[in-house]
């Protein structure tokens, strides 16, 4: 009798293991094997939030089949305790063991709200937007100019979330003291800025940046970036050009900088300028003369006048000889890489053609041509206002 006894008692021992074992398996496929979600999602973890509130939210949003497993593999693999707060865009089929992962690994949000404060060339605004987790894009909700309107209400809430990421953009052209100007409106970022960067030395870019990042911590990632572009593109010249050391190319990258804004017409551009300096020919650009007239302070905002072309300072290119003393903007990559690889032509001149590009000539006689065709296009078009 009692060998029965303890035969049932195995073999009922034998199936409980057997069936705990299988337990384990399938709760351990469950955790790691693809999840039930079909469409992208957000999920926020805000400070102070739990594992089982963050289990909960993504049981509702039909990211994970079972709260429980999430918390306990979680727990098993030692990360329990390691939730990081931020927004999270969650991709379909995403195993719990990946979302636990991406939970407690934190770092910059990958999704929610994003303020891109953009400095440009003719004006700064802040673009206040959204991720769309369904289509994977943001959706702009505000935009305003800080410099001229009070920061809207759906900004300020957005703004005083934790999990909002924060984002400076420096257009190409701008310059430095347009750039700090910019920055002294960025309201999340602290500190001031005593002393004027080099003209030219600052990157354009996109930069992803914390809530109270210093402004001279910002500026100083702009100048590294700037550095690493102009190294890189100094050892990839081209042979035999004019230029004594890097900053050299960097002034000439910034001509060509303001001079188009047509990207496939940079190396042209740029072959213009070195073939003068190469012929001994004055450069005779605008943006120099302006920079001369303005200090960088900002757009002229009108035509030169002929008094102003007519006087000296170290950037009027129609009457120094060679180029003048500083970058007069932020270059950005492609114009570095154009002034360093110029196209291969023998023009000397261009003027605008009506498209927004330039028509380019090598000799006096051709280029007269274009001027009097430019003319007849400006003839053409109807006054300002109308």
């Amino acid at each position: 009798m009692w060998r029965h006894i303890v035969a049932n008692f195995l073999t009922v021992l034998i199936v409980l293991l057997v069936a705990a074992a299988g337990a384990v398996t399938w709760a351990q496929r469950q955790y790691g094997g693809p999840g039930p979600l079909t469409a992208s999602v957000c999920l926020r973890v805000a400070p102070g939030d739990s594992f089982r509130k963050v289990s909960d939210a993504l049981a509702a949003q039909g990211a994970i089949s079972s709260g429980y497993i999430f918390r306990t593999g979680a727990d098993l693999a030692g990360k329990a305790g390691s939730l990081k707060f931020g927004s999270y865009l969650i991709a379909p089929g995403s195993s719990m063991q990946e979302i636990v992962a991406t939970v407690t690994t934190g770092g910059p949000s990958t999704c929610g709200s994003e303020i891109n404060f953009r400095i440009g060339v003719n004006v700064t605004d802040v673009i206040l937007r959204e991720l769309d987790p369904a289509t994977a894009r943001y959706v702009e909700r505000v935009k305003f100019d800080p410099a001229a309107t009070a920061a809207p209400a759906e900004y300020l809430d957005a703004a005083g979330k934790p999990d909002v990421r924060l984002r400076v953009t420096l257009a190409e052209g701008a310059t430095v003291w347009q750039v700090i100007e910019a920055l002294k409106r960025a309201d999340f970022l602290t500190g001031e800025v005593k002393e004027l960067p080099a003209e030219g030395s600052l990157a354009p870019d996109s930069y992803e940046v914390t809530r109270g990042s210093a402004r001279t911590a910002l500026l100083a990632e702009m100048m590294r970036r700037q550095d690493a572009v102009l190294a890189e593109a100094w050892a990839a010249r081209a042979e035999g050009l004019p230029y004594a050391n890097p900053a050299e190319a960097l002034v000439m990258a910034s001509i060509v900088e303001k001079e188009t804004g047509v990207p496939d017409e940079r190396r042209q551009v740029a072959s213009v300028f070195i073939n003068r300096l190469e012929q001994g020919i004055r450069l005779q650009t605008d943006p120099t003369v302006i920079y001369g007239v303005t200090d960088g302070k900002g757009a002229l905002g009108r035509g030169l006048r002929q008094s102003e072309l007519q006087r000296q300072t170290p950037y009027n290119t129609y009457l120094i000889d060679g180029l003048p003393p500083t970058p007069i903007a932020n270059p950005g990559r492609a114009s570095i890489e154009a002034a360093l690889n110029p196209a291969d032509t023998n023009f000397i001149f261009f003027v605008a053609d009506g498209t927004g590009g330039h028509a380019f000539a090598a000799t006096l006689a051709e280029h007269n041509r274009n001027v009097e065709r430019w003319r007849a296009i400006e003839a053409a078009r109807p006054p300002a206002g109308n």
